[in-house]
C-alpha cells in the first residue's frame, strides 16, 4: 500500500490508552510510516490532503507535539532572530525609550506570526568592531534585525559582507551594502521645518544629538528649508539619554539669548519632554513656541496639547522587515525600502 494515499485508522487496534509520544508511536496509530507522519504534520504537499488532515487530527486527539528541537537541528536553523538596539552615540539611552518599545512591539507580533522566537541584545560598542561579529556569528540565530544604525554603519556593512541575513531600521544612504527599512529622514526634516514657518515661525532650533545618521539626515532637511526661507535654524544637541535630556532642555530655554519661537525635534521623547520644560517655565504653546516632533508614536496625540509630528510607518516597517530577513534567510536578494514621512499637524503648531 502507498503510505502517502491512506491506511488503516488505527485508533481501534491501538485503543485508547495507548501513548504517543514519537513519530514512531503515532505512525504506529495513523498505519504509515514515520516519514509520512512528519510530512503531514510539517504540511508538506508530498501527503495527499485526506492523509495529511487524518494525521493532523491523530496527533491533536493523542497530545501529540513534533520536538522542534530536533527538527531545528536537522535543519541547521534556530527559530529564533536576533533584535539588537545599537547603542554607539547613546550609550545611557534605554530600552524604555518610546520608539524602540514601538517598534519592538510591531517586529515581535510580526515574528511570532511567521513562527520566530526573538532574542533581545541592547549592544553598546565599546571601542571594539566585534560587537556585531559576536552576534551573528553565536549560532544563535538565523538572522538579525537591527533597530537603529546609531553610528556603526561602517561596522555593519563589514558584517553583511559575509553575514547576509540582516536588516536594519534606519537611513539608506547612497553606496551603503546593509539592507535598510527606514523613513525619508531628511525630507521628515524639511516637512517640520516647513509647517513651522508656514505658521509664521522664524527664529527657529533644531533640537537632537546628530551623532546618528537618522537625526543627522532630519537636521540637514530642516535647514535646507530654512535656507529655502532665508532663515537660520540654530542646532542644540539634545540627548535621548533620561538623565541629560531634562537638564539640557532646562539650560536651552534658560538662556538668556534665546527666543526661539519653532523648534524641529529629533523625536518625539524629545518634543514631549520639550512641552514639560516649557510648561513648568510658563511659555505657552503654540502661542509662545511651537513644536514638531518625529516618530507621531501612539503617546504623541495623548500630550497637552496634542503634538504635531512628523509620522514614521513603524507598523509597516517591522512587516517589512520581517518579510526581508525571512527572504534573505531563504536565499533571496532583497533591496533597501524607504519610506515617505507624513507631517501630521495637531495643536503644538498653529495650524
Amino acid at each position: 500500500m502507498d503510505e502517502s494515499s491512506g491506511g488503516h485508522n488505527g485508533t481501534d487496534a491501538s485503543g485508547p490508552d495507548v501513548e504517543v509520544r514519537t513519530l514512531a508511536d503515532l505512525a504506529r496509530v495513523a498505519g504509515v510510516s514515520a516519514g509520512t507522519v512528519s510530512r503531514a504534520l510539517a504540511g508538506k504537499s508530498l501527503v495527499n490532503a485526506e492523509t495529511r488532515e487524518r494525521i493532523q487530527a491523530l496527533a491533536r486527539q493523542y497530545g501529540f507535539r513534533p520536538n522542534q528541537m530536533a527538527s531545528k537541528l536537522r535543519s541547521r536553523r534556530t527559530g529564533v532572530i536576533g533584535v539588537v538596539i545599537p547603542l554607539g552615540h547613546e550609550k545611557r539611552q534605554q530600552i524604555s525609550d518610546p520608539f524602540f518599545l514601538t517598534l519592538l512591539g510591531h517586529l515581535a507580533d510580526q515574528l511570532t506570526e511567521a513562527g520566530y522566537d526573538l532574542m533581545l541584545s541592547r549592544a553598546i560598542p565599546d571601542g571594539t568592531s566585534d560587537w556585531l561579529e559576536r552576534i551573528t556569528g553565536s549560532g544563535m540565530v538565523d538572522g538579525v534585525l537591527l533597530i537603529g544604525q546609531s553610528d556603526q554603519s561602517e561596522i555593519i556593512d563589514q558584517v553583511v559582507s559575509h553575514y547576509r541575513p540582516l536588516v536594519a531600521w534606519g537611513n539608506h544612504r547612497e553606496g551603503q551594502k546593509h539592507i535598510v527599512v527606514g523613513t525619508d529622514n531628511e525630507l521628515g526634516g524639511r516637512l517640520a521645518a516647513e509647517h513651522l514657518i508656514a505658521c509664521g515661525a522664524r527664529r527657529l532650533a533644531f533640537f537632537g544629538d546628530t551623532a546618528g545618521i537618522e537625526i543627522a539626515m532630519r537636521l540637514r532637511g530642516a535647514r535646507a528649508a530654512a535656507e529655502a526661507a532665508g532663515l537660520h535654524i540654530t542646532h542644540v544637541p539634545i540627548k535621548l539619554a533620561d538623565t541629560e535630556m531634562g537638564p539640557q532642555l532646562e539650560a536651552a530655554f534658560a538662556a538668556p539669548e534665546v527666543d526661539y519661537d519653532g523648534i524641529v525635534t529629533a523625536s518625539d521623547l524629545i518634543a514631549m519632554s520639550a512641552l514639560h520644560v516649557l510648561h513648568e517655565s510658563g511659555r505657552k504653546i503654540p502661542g509662545d513656541v511651537q513644536i514638531v516632533g518625529f516618530d507621531d508614536l501612539p503617546l504623541a496625540r495623548l500630550t497637552s496639547p496634542p503634538l504635531t509630528t512628523v509620522r514614521q510607518e513603524i507598523g509597516q516597517g517591522a512587516k517589512v522587515m520581517v518579510e526581508k530577513i525571512r527572504a534573505l534567510i531563504e536565499g533571496e536578494t532583497r533591496i533597501s525600502k524607504v519610506m515617505p514621512p507624513t507631517l501630521i499637524a495637531r495643536d503644538t503648531t498653529r495650524s
